[in-house]
């Protein structure tokens, strides 16, 4: 079982969008797929249509054993996918952190148990660091970082790779790529030549700025379900197909 994490410190870089196409195509590869909905906004819980949890201490449940993960575990529309919603508790994550102990493995060990039922877990994770984005590193295989090619992003990116660099974490964990990439903008253009020839290791496949992107909300579904031949569906599969790679490898 591998686990990958869709991450950003900085909101409205297509994060959600990203783990919500990629988990739709990890499970049309055939990847028995689980969707961790760790955003209390529940944005990838919408998307796939699955209400959050009644209970009311859901997050506390959720970092104490991977049996109440289990418990949570809802089906979508789709083959192979099940989603783990969201719920309102999870803004506390890092009280409960501190509540429960042992703060920067909880996650980890509550996900072990679920490899004999999964291939592939993807947690859509809150943009901030904290507790929980620490759980979040040690917990992942990789973490997918979401880059949009502005000087802004830039720098929150460097951000990431110092906190990691301080915290001793292996920066091969990090995938940085592209979204919302606008090639018509020359700064669009400028930066990410200019990341690129900098950070050797960013995933070759860019995701475009896209209206199908927005209209996923829309639809509530994957932008292949809706704009099959469209451009931003052909990059979210090849992007796919690039990590696929890289979690065989």
């Amino acid at each position: 079982m591998k686990v990958l994490a869709c991450y950003s410190i900085k909101g409205g870089v297509g994060k959600t969008a990203s783990a919500v196409n990629l988990a739709y195509w990890a499970a049309k590869s055939g990847y028995r797929t689980l969707l961790l909905d760790l955003d209390s906004q529940g944005a990838s819980s919408f998307y796939f249509r699955v209400k959050s949890p009644v209970k009311k201490n859901w997050g506390k449940r959720l970092l104490k054993a991977y049996g109440e993960v289990l418990k949570q575990v809802k089906e979508s529309d789709y083959k192979n996918l099940d989603v783990v919603p969201a719920h309102l508790s999870f803004r506390n994550f890092d009280i409960l952190l501190d509540e429960i102990g042992k703060r920067k493995n909880r996650l980890s060990q509550a996900l072990k148990g679920l490899k004999k039922e999964y291939d592939l877990i993807i947690l859509d994770c809150p943009p901030t660091i904290s507790r929980l984005a620490e759980n979040i590193f040690n917990a992942s295989d990789i973490v997918l970082v979401p880059v949009i090619p502005t000087t802004l992003s830039e720098r929150t990116f460097e951000q990431l790779l110092k906190f990691f660099k301080q915290q001793d974490y292996s920066r091969k964990k990090l995938l940085p790529f592209f979204t919302m990439a606008d090639g018509r903008k020359q700064l669009h253009r400028e930066t990410a030549t200019a990341m690129r020839k900098r950070y050797k290791y960013f995933l070759k496949h860019a995701i475009p700025y896209s209206t199908d992107v927005e209209k996923m909300g829309k639809y509530r579904a994957p932008i292949d379900i809706f704009a099959r031949g469209r451009l931003a569906n052909k990059s979210y599969f090849a992007l796919w197909k690039e990590i696929e790679s890289k979690l065989e490898g």
